[in-house]
């Protein structure tokens, strides 16, 4: 979605990728990516074979009533020198990403017919671990075939997601960039 990308940046945004290329990088390497930077929003794009063609969804973390094991010994430092299991970093974020995501939603419902006007709750690994609000976007049903249609998705999807940073930030008191 190296168009997604550049439309962010002309409107200003500072964008970074996790990745550049068709390499794979573990979950924990894009997060370590994403935490390395303060007031970071974290998007994560997928494109799926699945659901309805041409719809588009936006998805928050959801946690299980119970904090997740301790299993993994394995934290991470936040800025207020607090420690937090890298497992659960994503906790204290989930109010500001659950926002995101339905602002983002509902921009996507009115670009991409039969999409939802809700964001999603779920267990999503990618988000997991970042230490800042977080989503996946998820387009559905893009195959090889039909190349164009992605990249006509890419004005869409970047408008949405500047939306809904424009829109978490000043719900924050952040000045929109």
């Amino acid at each position: 979605m190296r168009t997604v990308r550049a439309q962010l940046a002309i409107q200003g945004y500072r964008v970074v990728a996790t990745r550049r290329d068709d390499s794979n990088p573990s979950y924990d390497d894009r997060a370590a990516v994403a935490n390395a930077y303060r007031d970071a929003i974290f998007i994560s794009l997928h494109v799926a074979s699945t659901g309805a063609s041409g719809t588009v969804r936006a998805y928050y973390d959801q946690f299980s009533t119970e904090p997740g094991p301790a299993a993994g010994i394995k934290a991470l430092a936040q800025p207020t020198s607090s420690l937090a299991m890298w497992d659960q970093a994503q906790r204290p974020y989930l109010d500001r990403s659950h926002r995101l995501a339905d602002v983002i939603q509902g921009q996507l419902a009115r670009s991409f017919p039969g999409s939802p006007t809700l964001s999603t709750g779920v267990a999503v690994r990618a988000l997991r671990s970042v230490l800042a609000p977080a989503v996946a976007v998820e387009t559905s049903s893009i195959s090889k075939t039909k190349p164009d249609a992605l990249a006509g998705a890419a004005g869409p999807l970047s408008s949405a997601i500047a939306a809904g940073i424009m829109a978490l930030r000043q719900s924050n008191g952040v000045e929109p960039r």
